[in-house]
């Protein structure tokens, strides 16, 4: 069994203190040491589409885990510039950016990890982790690890779907859990950085899913030799 992966990201503001910030994420949540903050309660503001039940367990896990990540930044804004390192998978990432963008990137990854049963499709995703990835890797990655889902399904003696049809159902509802985030963080008052960096993300799945409707237009001219 290969050791759970991690990714760290070091923020490193150019003004302000704390100067820097270390997060060490895994592909499995974490145990927290302390409560969330009560707007990561289940009922609190919760998304429309959401399968769990309040009355079964209290804790939002999507919410849980962003807020892990934003309470050490409350002194900070979504405009502050920084430097980011990123460590993943023997790899090292340097990017100059700003709280917000850098924010998508780990809330994406919150998001793909924390166990929600909306987001949970997208695990793979965090699989293959790829910070400030563009609307056109992301559609090869999501699209690469849906046929790998069905490939496994296919194994299993499943229903499948290599046809892509039940995809845009699955962002549909990636997008409804980006807005009941955005919508909880909106109600806080001491940053506005959550709420963007919640923004950037779903930026990146509206042009992502805009790629996914012309999907042949965007990939087709990459694979020749497989229509040879």
């Amino acid at each position: 069994m290969h050791e759970p992966l991690q990714v760290s990201y070091l923020l490193q503001f150019d003004t302000g203190q704390p100067a820097s910030c270390l997060f060490e994420l895994g592909i499995a949540p974490q145990p927290q040491a302390e409560e969330p903050p009560s707007w990561a309660r289940l009922d609190y503001k919760q998304c429309r589409n959401c399968p769990l039940k309040a009355s079964e367990q209290t804790w939002c896990p999507f919410a849980s885990e962003v807020a892990r990540v934003l309470t050490p930044l409350v002194q900070h804004h979504s405009y502050d510039a920084l430097t980011v390192t990123i460590h993943w998978r023997g790899r090292v990432i340097e990017q100059r950016s700003t709280l917000q963008r850098v924010l998508g990137s780990l809330i994406g990854f919150v998001g793909a990890t924390c166990g929600c049963p909306r987001t949970r499709p997208f695990l793979p995703l965090a699989f293959v982790h790829q910070p400030f990835s563009e609307a056109d890797e992301t559609l090869f990655r999501v699209v690469g690890a849906y046929l790998i889902g069905q490939v496994l399904r296919a194994n299993r003696g499943l229903s499948t779907d290599f046809m892509l049809s039940e995809l845009p159902e699955l962002y549909g509802h990636l997008r409804q859990v980006n807005l009941g985030m955005a919508n909880r963080l909106r109600s806080l008052s001491d940053s506005d950085h959550g709420v963007n960096g919640v923004i950037v993300l779903d930026i990146l799945a509206s042009q992502t899913q805009d790629l996914f409707e012309a999907l042949e237009d965007n990939l087709l001219p990459y694979y020749g030799a497989y229509l040879d």
